[in-house]
């Protein structure tokens, strides 16, 4: 027999049936266990730590407050540690925020200490006027001011108010087009890589990343403090759109970051790009988030709009692997409820796909390494013979991750005895996670053991058929070599 697992990795349900994966960020409103735990019932498979925010003794304590969560659940929870980036923001006012009106001319002073006025406002991106020269756009807090620079005197650039409104502390600042030189890493952020290794985060979200190169040296930090966590590129800024294919192809993922990106590049060219962005992921082998004001009303409202309906749908339907919530979750009043809308729709819309597709580049693709070869070979006969599912054994979780590139509308049980595996695989779409120990001297015994091991946890029945996938170097990472179409219970009679 397989030895039992303490904690089921998967549920029966909805919830573990649903492909897309659900992110929440925590924050106030998600900061206790009873709350996490209802929000992980309700369907949260990746927690989002915003290392913006708190000392490295609260990450420490908000990563053991998600495992108890998720231990107490029976669930497997990723985490997602999410650098800040540069700071590309003003200083802080005298009165909190000043009133700017269509005309009025403002200076942005990288040299002041001060607080703000309705004359000039500090800043914490002191390079600013080294970016900017006249006839430059800036835009501010989200792009709801927007300035002309008329004129860079030393430190001060003066601005002339094209759209004006209220500006307040710490409101963060764009360039229409993209340009500024700010590094993607800064100091903060590579005292931070330390502080996602030691709590062993899953995934490493890097902000503002304006090419490969930026997403490799967060790689080496990552390797030289100990850590493993897979590299997520935040694309939102103007230049990582040209540089996109070299950035993902030094990163594990990639997220979809509409807020500063739609700032950049305007906000009518940011649809097109979210799906071109998913299917150039998907085609490299590389995860997707979609995010940022998934379902904003919901911070105060119980229901979400009929427009984040089918703006959380169509991204299920662009294949994104996961979607996101920020501050729903963070300081929102409806955390949970939320997060059972989110999975709602999500489960909807992938009613929707067309399942089964191999087009013809995956058709005609060679492939160099045998674990990938017989990934898409167990697609390819669960595609075109009636099976329940696929079991597919795994140390490393590249032979799961190659199959959630193609949708089958068969779900993926990813067995791994590595509790790194189990938490990684949480945003693989359609991949769900199960803890499993082989205790076998022999494949066949192996085989028995893994069929006791699904059926007990309720997945399949006896007389279903399943494709297994699974190498002869047990325990080794990259030697899937075997794939074997099964009727669950046969080895019994063996």
């Amino acid at each position: 027999m397989a030895r039992s697992r303490e904690i089921p990795a998967v549920q029966k349900g909805e919830v573990m049936l649903r492909r897309t994966k659900i992110v929440a960020t925590l924050g106030p409103a998600s900061s206790s266990q009873e709350v996490l735990e209802q929000m992980i019932r309700a369907g949260v498979d990746l927690v989002r730590m915003n290392f913006s925010h708190g000392t490295v003794q609260d990450h420490v304590k908000r990563a053991e407050l998600v495992r108890a969560a998720a231990a107490a659940t029976g669930r497997c929870v990723g985490i997602l540690a999410d650098l800040q980036g540069p700071k590309i923001r003003v200083r802080k006012f005298e009165n909190n925020k000043i009133i700017l009106h269509k005309d009025d001319i403002f200076i942005l002073d990288a040299a002041y200490d001060g607080l703000g006025n309705q004359e000039r406002v500090g800043l914490d991106y002191k390079e600013l006027p080294n970016d900017v020269s006249r006839g430059t756009v800036l835009l501010l807090n989200d792009g709801m001011l927007e300035f002309d620079v008329i004129e860079v005197r030393d430190q001060e650039v003066f601005c002339r108010v094209v759209r004006g409104g209220e500006l307040s502390n710490n409101k963060g600042i764009n360039r229409m087009g993209g340009g500024l030189t700010a590094q993607a890493l800064t100091v903060k952020d590579m005292e931070d890589i330390k502080t996602a290794a030691l709590i062993k985060a899953d995934y490493l979200a890097v902000s503002f990343p304006r090419n490969g190169d930026d997403m490799r040296l967060a790689r080496g930090l990552m390797r030289a403090a100990g850590g493993n966590s897979l590299l997520m590129a935040k694309i939102e800024r103007a230049e990582a759109i040209q540089e996109l294919s070299g950035i993902i192809d030094a990163s594990d993922a990639i997220m979809v970051a509409r807020g500063d990106l739609s700032v950049e590049v305007g906000d009518a060219a940011v649809p097109g790009l979210q799906k071109r962005m998913i299917k150039l992921a998907r085609a490299k082998n590389r995860l997707v988030i979609t995010a940022t004001q998934m379902m904003e009303s919901m911070i105060n409202n119980p229901i979400p709009t009929r427009a984040e309906v089918s703006d959380v749908a169509n991204a299920v339907l662009d294949g994104t692997d996961a979607v996101m919530l920020s501050a729903e979750t963070a300081v929102g009043e409806y955390p949970v409820e939320t997060i059972e809308a989110m999975a709602r729709i999500c489960l909807k819309a992938e009613r929707e796909i067309e399942d089964n597709v191999f087009d013809r580049r995956i058709i005609q693709q060679e492939f160099t390494r045998i674990d990938q070869s017989i990934a898409m070979s167990a697609l390819f006969a669960a595609a075109h013979f009636k099976v329940k599912a696929i079991i597919a054994l795994t140390q490393s979780g590249s032979t799961p991750l190659w199959m959630s590139r193609i949708s089958v509308g068969v779900p993926i049980f990813a067995l791994t005895p590595l509790r790194e595996t189990l938490t990684k695989v949480t945003l693989f779409s359609g991949v769900y996670p199960i803890e499993f120990h082989s205790l076998s001297r022999g494949q066949l015994e192996e085989w028995s053991q893994i069929e006791a091991a699904i059926v007990e946890l309720g997945l399949v029945e006896e007389g279903d058929m399943v494709v297994m996938t699974i190498g002869d170097a047990s325990g080794k990472a990259g030697h899937t070599n075997t794939m074997k179409i099964m009727r669950v219970g046969d080895h019994r009679n063996l």
